[in-house]
């Protein structure tokens, strides 16, 4: 055995080549950041307008307060469970590991949460039936 030999080295070295996919991203935090400051007002101003929309049949009675009734408490729940997939979302765009090869998904998931809140939004005034 020679000198500069080393057991078990076939001589391709010690250190493994660095893959750039596996660096961390320095921006990892802008799409996030951007989707939270879109996503939670939205979400805010959905759940503010979904709140409202019972005075919308005050002057209702009989049957179309009936509809209007029933209509409303399954919006409502659509909502309320769009809106918590919608934070979900958010948290998870949070939550990806802030390395190169996962910028694609990170920015996906951001993207995704305030699209959540807009198709949820649009499914609870579909829902309701209105006077």
């Amino acid at each position: 055995m020679s000198e500069n030999s080393h057991d078990g080295d076939s001589g391709t070295g010690s250190t493994p080549a660095t893959d750039p996919a596996h660096a961390p991203d320095r921006r990892a935090w802008v799409a996030p950041l951007i989707s939270t400051v879109v996503t939670l007002p939205l979400g805010l101003i959905a759940l503010f307008i979904g709140g409202l929309t019972p005075m919308a049949c005050d002057s209702c009675n009989g049957a179309a307060a009936d509809r209007f009734d029933a209509s409303f408490a399954t919006a409502w729940t659509v909502l309320w469970i769009g809106l918590l997939v919608a934070l979900a979302v958010l948290i998870a765009s949070w939550a990806v590991p802030h390395q190169l090869r996962h910028t694609a998904r990170r920015v996906g998931l951001a993207l995704a949460a305030p699209a959540t809140v807009v198709v949820t939004f649009v499914a609870f005034m579909a829902l309701v039936d209105w006077p």
